[in-house]
């Protein structure tokens, strides 16, 4: 009797076979890009990807140092003992150690395996990308006319980091988490480099596949949004704030670069703008789409909507403080 075996298709293997048949196209004379909505999302595509897989190799190689070098002990002798005080540490931790969203999933993940509590991850995942020194330099250059935008924006995903990880910390469950996040690899004797690297190639593989099915999504729903929608925004405050929180989900930038694209939809307030640099590193299609082959769907169904809804408030709380118009 033959048993089958279920195997799960990457994301890597459906780009290799979107390669494979546009390369077909191209040498039957055919050209794939027939359109220039196609063109704009094959550029979205591209420029997510390409923006995203440096930081996530700088994150995979991270999580690979902290499987193999860090002990759960030394991890708990840095934190405090209660979750509820550990989480602003965890988030002040993000502007020691910067990269993008995507480096923060692998980094998330391997704290849990080594024995963080999730809340503390979860709110180090939030604040790497948003409250890092880079980060915050490139939004004084992109708004040399508006530096509150640089204090706004710190508070603002400071705030949301805080407040996501103190809710997890009461309402999280641990069986929302994929109980193979808890796992720590076990790649085999071998010195402690080895060790790491065998953890980051298991990591980039895990999560560069989910990047590009997100990449693929955001270059879908961003060739279907009107630019026009944009333009006539700028009159209606709240529904621009709630329109651009959806744009920075959809477009799914890299926190080092977004703060250019924000500058440039000069017909908005600056209120929008910050709500858009705020929810963006925390929740987008990318980053939903690898937490849930990182963490679980469970997961994903319930942190992405939370997260949501605390950078939208934290990220207005925060403009108003600061008095953005």
């Amino acid at each position: 009797m033959t048993t089958g075996v279920v195997r799960r298709v990457s994301g890597v293997e459906v780009l290799a076979v979107v390669l494979v048949v546009a390369l077909g196209l191209r040498v039957l004379g055919v050209d794939p890009l027939v359109t220039p909505q196609l063109r704009v999302g094959a550029t979205v595509f591209v420029a997510v990807v390409v923006q995203a897989l440096p930081f996530l190799v700088l994150g995979v190689l991270l999580s690979g140092v902290l499987t193999a070098y860090v002990s759960p002990a030394a991890l708990r002798r840095v934190l405090p003992a209660r979750t509820g005080a550990a989480v602003p540490v965890a988030v002040a931790a993000g502007v020691a150690l910067p990269g993008c969203e995507c480096a923060s999933v692998p980094v998330a993940r391997r704290l849990i395996a080594r024995g963080v509590p999730d809340a503390v991850a979860l709110a180090f995942l939030l604040a790497a990308p948003a409250v890092n020194p880079i980060v915050l330099v490139a939004t004084a250059v992109a708004f040399p006319d508006a530096p509150e935008m640089v204090l706004a924006r710190f508070v603002g995903s400071f705030a949301t980091a805080a407040v996501v990880g103190w809710v997890w910390s009461r309402a999280g469950r641990v069986e929302w988490i994929a109980e193979r996040v808890r796992r720590v690899p076990t790649p085999g004797d071998g010195p402690r480099w080895r060790v790491a690297a065998a953890t980051a190639r298991h990591d980039l593989v895990d999560a560069g596949g989910f990047l590009v099915l997100g990449g693929l999504a955001a270059a879908v729903l961003t060739t279907v949004v009107p630019a026009a929608w944009v333009a006539g925004l700028g009159e209606q405050v709240v529904l621009a704030v709630l329109v651009m929180a959806v744009l920075a989900v959809v477009m799914s930038l890299c926190s080092e670069g977004d703060a250019f694209v924000a500058a440039s939809l000069s017909a908005l307030p600056l209120l929008p703008r910050l709500v858009f640099l705020v929810v963006g590193p925390a929740v987008d299609l990318k980053l939903i789409a690898l937490q849930t082959g990182t963490f679980g769907r469970a997961f994903a169904l319930r942190f992405a909507p939370v997260t949501f809804v605390v950078a939208v408030l934290c990220g207005v709380g925060a403009g108003l403080a600061v008095g953005l118009p």
